[in-house]
């Protein structure tokens, strides 16, 4: 593999607290301090003047719904996405067709992930077998076959007994718990959130409370037995203050926040769209309000994206019966960039921050930073640069997102993985 020596950049690595213009080496497939004079002869050469260079972006939330929902997405076309988003590592979630609660499962992923991804993938498993929410799932011999985590995303364990157990195994094995907060018996039949808005267009309403309660129950549960447990997509102002009261009494709980619950709000759905359909569903301003207050002083831990794809035959539905969902790699850095730093104003660091480094420390990954040695994974992208999204060019085998046809702000244009050009700003090699 040819040397890369990347040119005039504005370098951010939050984890070495650098943020400066200057120059970027690889060699072999990793970040080096320099090169010699014979490797920059013979390096390739990208000038990025102009735009920024940090850590490839970490999501530890996506969906790519191998084995068994193919016609949705894959590992294939999942990771395209995700480097066309700049995205060179992501953790994608169980609730496959079987669900992953198997070693034979993780494998089968393991061996698609070997074959067909573009980026580094990392799998989760089961809590319960089959995300019944019945028994536990195997949780040390799924940590023997490779998974970085365990959740029933997409059905929160409603038993709190059987939750305590999973904590307590977790934490033989090191494990985090990734936990989707939903109490099913206040959201049957639910679409969206419960307000005047779900009132005004008669829809069955969904309430911040389904969400709290689990958001409380897993706090007194790692208090009880010391687990890591991650809340995955919080959406309510609540749940963010109760994230806040157990941060300060130091409870291992951490969280993160979507894009898009960061940027919309029920009020969005008044054309009964259902690529605004969701779970948990847009909240209304206050609890949107609420999320960027929680980013701003450290409640909530990580941005993630919760990619759902469906096709457009799932979803071109009443809106009732439409599944809940929306693809969100591609589009993951500008809309966050348009609320954090823009509207916000946070630093771009810390943005960046929220995308590599903290996810990967809390992961225990190993991305998110341009250490000399490191993996060289690295994104580059222009902050400035207007584009408008179209779904239908994009990478993802689905199509199902609320920004289609919309004017974002913030391009990525060059998505290295191990010292490897995988994304141009154009296509995949």
């Amino acid at each position: 593999m040819p040397a890369l020596w990347i040119k005039n950049a504005r370098v951010i690595d939050p984890a070495a607290k650098r943020d400066a213009v200057g120059d970027i080496f690889v060699k072999n497939g990793r970040i080096a301090a320099s090169l010699s004079a014979t490797d920059k002869k013979r390096a390739k050469v990208i000038d990025a003047t102009g735009r920024v260079a940090c850590p490839g972006l970490v999501d530890v939330h996506v969906h790519f719904r191998e084995p068994g929902q193919t016609h949705k997405e894959t590992i294939a076309t999942g990771t395209r996405a995700a480097a066309a988003g700049g995205f060179t590592t992501v953790v994608c979630m169980p609730n496959t067709t079987p669900p992953a609660s198997t070693p034979g499962t993780i494998q089968f992923i393991q061996d698609a992930i070997e074959r067909d991804a573009v980026v580094h993938v990392y799998p989760t498993g089961c809590i319960t077998v089959d995300m019944k929410g019945e028994a536990l799932a195997p949780i040390g011999s799924l940590k023997r076959a490779g998974v970085v985590a365990i959740t029933d995303d997409g059905d929160c364990v409603q038993s709190n007994e059987l939750m305590r157990r999973a904590c307590e195994y977790a934490g033989m094995f090191d494990l985090p718990i990734m936990d989707h907060c939903q109490d099913h018996s206040m959201t049957q039949g639910a679409v969206m959130n419960e307000g005047v808005v779900s009132t005004r267009l008669g829809l069955r309403g969904w309430p911040n409370a389904a969400e709290d309660i689990i958001v409380s129950r897993n706090v007194i549960l790692s208090t009880y037995t010391g687990a890591h447990i991650h809340m995955q997509h919080i959406s309510s102002k609540n749940a963010v203050e109760i994230l806040r009261r157990a941060k300060a009494r130091g409870i291992r709980v951490t969280a993160e926040a979507t894009p898009h619950h960061l940027a919309l709000t029920d009020a969005a759905l008044g054309t009964y769209d259902p690529n605004f359909k969701m779970n948990p569903p847009l909240r209304t301003e206050e609890d949107r309000q609420a999320l960027i207050t929680g980013i701003k002083d450290g409640t909530i831990d990580i941005v993630a994206t919760d990619h759902a794809p469906h096709t457009n035959y799932e979803k071109d539905k009443e809106f009732d019966f439409a599944p809940n969902g929306i693809l969100g790699l591609e589009t993951a850095l500008p809309v966050t960039l348009g609320v954090l730093l823009r509207e916000a104003r946070l630093k771009l660091p810390r943005i960046i921050d929220l995308m590599t480094r903290r996810p990967a420390e809390l992961f225990k990954l190993p991305a998110g930073t341009l250490a000399d040695g490191a993996c060289a994974d690295i994104c580059l992208f222009d902050p400035d640069e207007s584009w408008t999204y179209d779904t239908n060019a994009g990478f993802s085998k689905s199509a199902n997102s609320p920004w289609h046809g919309q004017e974002l702000k913030g391009r990525v244009k060059t998505t290295i993985v191990a010292g490897r050009v995988v994304y141009d700003g154009r296509r995949m090699p």
